[in-house]
């Protein structure tokens, strides 16, 4: 059979090109099933009533990649700054339903992004399981009493979310109802090992030596407390999709402070919990795992069972790709840093990450948050770049 010279406007490359748009000649024949994937994908782009993130993100031919920011509502915008002046307590702005709902909806109102994320925190459920908290200004979370004992996991609650945050409920159902099905409405919630990091080490840590003095000198105590973050987070995520979440994100930030071999010990198995728990009643419910630093644990940030793992800066997409497999969705992994680079510099970066991440279940993000700082109009010429891309128009 001779050779065929793919032409990447009609075929679907990231199968056939390890995730880079070239045009090559391969010795391989599905030039029909390139064509009736093309006639697909405009089919199912018409007719869908998903939004396009969760499409991507289940395999569906997409005409462009999904695209959203961390820390996309808050920080860098004016009007969320104008918010912390009349409100200067997050928590108050994190537990208020009218706040909440209105923080999150100011990026969409300005750039409409494919994903609405709630505006909350990752340690919001912490009271409603006995762990007082606060988040201060230039200090961040602090734990009012941190939990190093037997004693003090004993005393860890049960979370109910319906009794302790039933403004996030109301808020997912009012930011459904708002953003009527043009974007992905997205929760999140914080993976237990970096949950057990902050009520650990009492909030922020540089070295987290409390917890690994705990994890390497009382193991069943540091177990006890994840099992009871386990069961909390896989019921909160339940609730969040119950009302109004259409995919959630797992943030296990500080899980990259273990090595390998610790990491399999002390999170990976209770982020499989979760999934496992998460799958049985919401199967087609999307879970993303973020971790930063994650370069090293990629392999085993798959075996989780989430359906999208996003990758942070330090990582090339299409490597990050290779070794995930093709069946694992991404999301990443442009550095924030970037956004405060020229506008032709932004286009560039954007072009590269999805030429090298493929049209095959890829969403579009940043690698970390957006940091302080950032210029409106920069990550306005990210959204208008990003959604203007289309994947049969991209070439080398």
């Amino acid at each position: 059979m001779g050779s065929i010279s793919y032409n990447v406007s009609l075929c679907y490359p990231s199968k056939y090109l390890e995730g880079r748009f070239l045009s090559r000649s391969l010795s391989r024949t599905p030039v029909l099933r390139c064509a009736v994937e093309e006639a697909v994908a405009e089919s199912s782009v018409a007719s869908s009533t998903e939004p396009l993130l969760i499409n991507a993100i289940q395999g569906e031919i997409v005409e462009r990649p999904p695209v959203w920011l961390m820390r996309q509502a808050g920080r860098y915008m004016k009007s969320y700054q104008m918010i912390c002046e009349k409100y200067p307590s997050f928590r108050e702005r994190s537990e208020n339903v009218d706040l909440v709902v209105e923080i999150s909806l100011q990026p969409w109102k300005v750039f409409k992004p494919d994903g609405v994320i709630l505006f909350s925190d990752i340690l919001t459920p912490l009271p409603g399981m006995n762990i007082p908290f606060d988040i201060l200004k230039g200090k961040g979370p602090v734990i009012h009493y941190p939990l190093r004992t037997a004693n003090d996991v004993a005393g860890v609650k049960e979370f109910v979310p319906e009794e302790s945050v039933p403004y996030v409920g109301e808020a997912l159902s009012i930011l459904r109802e708002e953003v009527k099905g043009e974007a992905a409405v997205l929760g999140f919630v914080g993976a237990p090992f970096t949950l057990a990091s902050y009520v650990v080490e009492g909030g922020s840590s540089k070295h987290f030596s409390k917890i690994k003095n705990l994890a390497f000198s009382q193991p069943k105590v540091l177990h006890a407390l994840l099992q009871k973050f386990t069961d909390s987070m896989s019921r909160y995520i339940k609730y969040q999709a119950d009302n109004g979440a259409q995919a959630v994100q797992i943030f296990d930030s500080w899980a990259t402070e273990l090595s390998p071999v610790d990491f399999e010990e002390f999170s990976l198995p209770y982020l499989k919990q979760i999934v496992t728990s998460v799958k049985k009643t919401h199967p087609d419910l999307p879970l993303i795992l973020y971790a930063s630093g994650s370069g090293g644990l990629l392999e085993r940030l798959r075996l989780s069972g989430v359906d999208v793992v996003s990758l942070d800066w330090t990582v090339d997409v299409a490597e990050g790709r290779r070794r995930l497999g093709l069946d694992v969705a991404v999301q990443g992994n442009i550095d924030p840093g970037v956004l405060f680079g020229s506008k032709d510099f932004i286009t560039k970066r954007i072009l590269d990450t999805v030429k090298k991440a493929g049209s095959d279940k890829h969403v579009l993000n940043l690698g970390h948050g957006i940091v302080v700082g950032t210029p409106e109009e920069n990550v306005a010429h990210f959204f208008e770049v990003a959604k203007d891309i289309r994947y049969r128009n991209l070439s080398s």
